[in-house]
């Protein structure tokens, strides 16, 4: 690592998740690291690329790795870009941490392995807690989606009690209200993908952000669940957010709220659909009918995919589902269209077609 030509000579530390999975013995992903005492002209002298918006980042120019100005930073707004950043050579490391959000996310390393901690995140790692930094964490409400998420990701973690409450005042303050939808998708979505979904949502409720953030959203001990079996089934992110949505009936007033992308608007906007005709006796028509609400004949990998997802709260024979779809697909349309006696009919005769291969099926 010190050989590098482009880093050697930098007093450069690893800090936050990295440094955290690593002491919990779990695999991590790219390192952050944060450099102490160098200026952004030194930064692109060596090769870094800037990439920095409201401060200093920049991209090793092989690893590609994130490397950041040791900063300190002031509230002088609402909401998390209400912040003044200072960059300078005299900001220490110790002082770069105090700004972070959780003491289990505020342990920097150094290149040659040693631990800097100076909030005492490693006892509270060991303890399984998450507590706040110090009182800036209120500045920035994107805090509370964080550690909402870190609650559904480390299962066996609690927030420390004086960490809630802090949520509780930012809530009572109207600091939430700045959260934006891309904001909000974002830590939802990445909740959503952990091991235990619902431990998210609880902490949110528990800080009163709910009813501020996600106004349409409607819970239930089915939907609870059922976020929490996404993870066995391993679901990808548009089924869980589909599941989520389940007990809403505002599904797409709450797609549009977050921003949702389209393809996750559209499982939650058709999983009630599918769940509600596998629930019924089901006829050539119905089953018909379905396909086409769910627009199957050109997209069967969606309804394969709203049935993988049913099967997490309902219980549905899907090699009775897959056979019904694998019959319509299989009716030869240009052979069904030579029965129809005039063009406006070519799409009826289609249709009773599709109907009949499933008469015999059902």
């Amino acid at each position: 690592m010190s050989a590098d030509p482009v880093v050697v000579g930098l007093q450069a530390y690893v800090v936050g998740g990295a440094v955290r999975d690593a002491l919990l013995g779990l695999p991590h992903g790219d390192r952050d690291w944060v450099v102490v005492g160098a200026t952004p002209e030194e930064m692109v002298k060596r090769g870094f690329i800037p990439v920095g918006g409201d401060f200093p980042v920049f991209l090793h120019p092989q690893t590609k790795e994130e490397y950041a100005l040791a900063r300190t930073e002031r509230k002088s707004g609402r909401g998390y870009k209400g912040f003044t950043f200072y960059t300078g050579v005299d900001v220490t490391i110790e002082e770069d941490l105090r700004r972070r959000d959780l003491t289990v996310n505020a342990i920097a390393q150094t290149t040659t392995g040693a631990l800097i901690d100076p909030l005492n995140g490693q006892a509270d790692l060991q303890a399984r807690v998450f507590r706040h930094v110090g009182e800036a964490f209120k500045e920035d409400p994107v805090r509370i989606l964080r550690l909402a998420r870190f609650a559904a990701r480390f299962v066996d973690f609690t927030v420390a009690p004086e960490t809630m409450a802090l949520c509780r005042a930012m809530v009572a303050e109207g600091e939430v209200d700045a959260l934006v939808p891309e904001r909000v998708w974002q830590e939802l979505s990445r909740g959503l993908m952990c091991a235990q979904p619902s431990r998210m949502v609880q902490v949110l409720d528990d800080a009163g952000v709910l009813p501020r953030v996600l106004p349409q959203w409607q819970s239930s001990e089915q939907v609870l669940a059922a976020i929490d079996s996404s993870m066995a089934h391993t679901l990808p992110l548009d089924a869980r957010y589909a599941v989520f949505c389940l007990s809403t009936e505002d599904r797409a007033g709450l797609s549009r709220q977050l921003r949702a992308p389209g393809d996750c608007a559209d499982m939650a906007r058709l999983l009630p659909v599918v769940l509600g005709a596998c629930q019924v006796q089901q006829s050539a028509e119905s089953v018909l009918s379905l396909f086409e609400i769910c627009d199957a004949l050109r997209k069967p990998e969606r309804l394969r995919a709203l049935l993988r997802t049913a099967t997490v709260v309902a219980d549905l024979n899907i090699a009775q589902w897959e056979a019904r779809l694998t019959c319509v697909l299989g009716v030869d349309a240009g052979k069904a269209a030579q029965q129809a006696n005039q063009p406006s009919e070519i799409k009826a005769a289609v249709r009773q077609a599709r109907l009949g291969a499933l008469a015999r099926v059902i």
